[in-house]
């Protein structure tokens, strides 16, 4: 065998190909997109099919980013695990860190003895970050579409949120802050004053974002009608968070589920009504991430009312109080826990053994994952141009993608 046939074949078992050149049809050919392309938020590689310009199949390949989080799950204490929850969703580290300890706590049977000022943080942390994650999100979508000034804007005002949980946290991205039973620390003096100026600030740079993106006419023929979603092909994949909600479902696990202190606060869930094309497109999608924006600066402001109130600061107060010396399993027994994410549904699947501080089974349910297998459903018979559109629609973080 030729050094030439060797090399072809190596090629062929480290970039495996859906689709085969015998296969393709008078006109077509098949485009590699990525995994280094830009548009691609991260290394995912798209084998496309056109005919022309127009797309007839997309295959996404994964797992040029594996983290192997469940291995690394299956060998580590509940406890230790905190920081590769972190690297899944790399952008929303508190959301999937608040979904892995409630998990945790309930296996342990310690939910009801989480206090109410830590549970008010929680909240106040995460809807902080899914702020900091839906402006990323926005930011980078403008971009692909060929606006640069909202991701400018947007990036400015997540710079305010990045330094406010780096002084909570100590950490710019990767915080460890939500520990099971507790916090690693209370919130700083003068936190929620900073806070509550921050929120008061952003309101109007919102109104500001509507104007120069969401009502641009040239965003709008860019996005709507382009990588329609309808909302039954979006239940039978799976798909949630603004994926599905963008498709005009109000379906979202923190009223669903109602967990943490998420039913004591008042909040609406939006949803696409295809205002500007048709229901479930990828204006809708990026719509409803905006709106999801103003939602999160209202219940920050309520966690703020109550930290301030209700549930102030005390000097004997101890956020480390309910956190366990050592994480106990009542029982052997399995559990699937999810909770709300940016991105949609985080789930973590548990088996566990009596006693063990080791989980025997882990499995990351990720939104990401579960999202972008709908790309090739959606893509068929749209432009190439619009494929960059419908992808940074989807919102994926490859992180959590390959998990």
């Amino acid at each position: 065998m030729s050094q030439s046939t060797i090399y072809k074949e190596y090629l062929l078992q480290s970039e495996p190909n859906k689709f085969s050149l015998d296969g393709l049809k008078a006109g077509e050919m098949i485009v590699n997109m990525g995994p280094q392309h830009p548009s691609t938020h991260g290394v995912l590689r798209l084998e496309v099919i056109t005919d022309g310009e127009v797309i007839q199949e997309v295959a996404p390949h994964i797992g040029y980013l594996h983290r192997c989080f469940e291995k690394h799950a299956e060998h580590m204490a509940y406890n230790q695990t905190i920081p590769y929850v972190d690297r899944m969703d790399y952008l929303a580290a508190m959301n999937s860190e608040h979904v892995w300890c409630m998990g945790v706590e309930k296996l342990m049977g310690i939910t009801d003895q989480i206090p109410k000022r830590v549970e008010y943080i929680r909240v106040l942390v995460a809807e902080l970050n899914r702020l900091a994650s839906h402006f990323v999100a926005v930011g980078t979508y403008a971009i692909d579409i060929g606006a640069f000034t909202p991701f400018l804007w947007l990036l400015r005002d997540r710079e305010h949120i990045q330094r406010l949980l780096e002084w909570v946290s100590g950490a710019r991205m990767l915080y460890n802050y939500i520990w099971v039973g507790g916090l690693y620390y209370d919130l700083p003096i003068g936190f929620e004053e900073r806070c509550r100026e921050f929120i008061n600030y952003l309101l109007p740079k919102l109104d500001e974002l509507d104007t120069i993106l969401l009502e641009n006419k040239i965003f709008i023929d860019r996005t709507a009608n382009v990588g329609v979603l309808p909302l039954d092909v979006a239940i039978n994949y799976g798909c949630s968070g603004p994926m599905l909600r963008g498709s005009g479902l109000k379906y979202d696990l923190r009223r669903v589920d109602g967990y943490s202190v998420y039913p004591e606060l008042e909040f609406d869930v939006p949803i696409g009504t295809g205002m500007v094309g048709t229901t479930g497109d990828c204006w809708d999608r990026n719509y409803v991430r905006a709106l999801e924006c103003r939602e999160s600066a209202k219940i920050i402001l309520q966690c703020l009312d109550r930290l301030t109130g209700d549930y102030k600061r005390t000097p004997d107060f101890d956020p480390q109080a309910a956190c366990p010396k050592k994480l106990r399993m009542v029982g052997s027994q399995e559990l699937y826990f999810r909770g709300e994410t940016p991105r949609g549904e985080l789930g973590y699947f548990f088996r566990t053994t009596d006693k063990s501080d080791v989980p025997f089974r882990c499995h990351g349910r990720a939104p990401s994952f579960v999202n972008l297998s709908v790309l090739p459903e959606i893509s068929r018979g749209c432009m190439v141009a619009d494929l960059i559109a419908i992808i940074g629609s989807i919102d994926i973080v490859l992180g959590e993608v390959d998990r």
